[in-house]
């Protein structure tokens, strides 16, 4: 059984190698593009958007009314509306462009996050930014590529089986197998929202003690 995943994994990986580094490639330039994106608020913005910071970590850090079962309820939502739309915009044949941009929004936002936080907290902001976006994102970056990348497999197989003379192209499998993948993304992510839930207000909360 092993053996086999290793070899469809090694299969897809093959296949689709270009796509994944493209992504990469795209996450990495909307990180930075998000980073850059600060540099361009005016300051009356700047402000506003740090106030309600400094309100929101004083808050946090005097105890919320938000248990950590509903962050973890809530990260879910998000992650599996994320994943859904993703999967939809697969079995159109235009919406290849649209799963780039959600990959491409995913970077910017946090690249946008962290390069607030540094410029406007300096190294308190760095090691808040590493407790409260790294962990998790060391999950949901890969399954959202990997995502992406599925989605746009999904594309490429009906576009094969519309324009080819040949209907040869297995599309019923390619989905099903996307749905299966899809429900194990899904796993992975409530692995992510568990540590956003549960992990990272226990070390936001250090930080902000030791460090804001």
């Amino acid at each position: 059984m092993f053996q086999t995943m290793s070899l469809l994994i090694q299969k897809h990986w093959l296949e689709y190698r270009s796509f994944y580094w493209f992504s990469l490639i795209l996450l990495f330039m909307g990180v930075v593009f998000g980073a850059v994106l600060v540099n361009s608020l005016s300051l009356p913005l700047k402000n506003d958007l740090y106030n309600y910071l400094q309100q929101f970590l004083s808050q946090f850090n005097s105890g919320t009314d938000i248990t950590a079962r509903q962050i973890f309820l809530q990260s879910m939502s998000h992650h599996a509306a994320y994943i859904g739309l993703m999967w939809v915009l697969g079995l159109s044949v235009a919406g290849v462009p649209f799963i780039l941009i959600l990959l491409f929004l995913k970077g910017v936002v946090s690249g946008f996050t962290i390069g607030f936080l540094v410029q406007q907290m300096g190294s308190g902001g760095f090691f808040l930014a590493f407790a409260s976006i790294l962990p998790q994102n060391i999950i949901v970056i890969p399954a959202y590529m990997i995502m992406a990348v599925i989605s746009i497999g999904i594309s490429l197989s009906i576009i094969k089986h519309l324009f080819k003379q040949s209907r040869s192209t297995p599309v019923p499998a390619v989905i099903l197998r996307s749905l299966i993948i899809s429900g194990g993304i899904l796993v992975l992510l409530s692995g992510a929202a568990a540590i956003e839930g549960f992990l990272s207000p226990v070390m936001m909360r250090s930080v902000i003690d030791w460090a804001i």
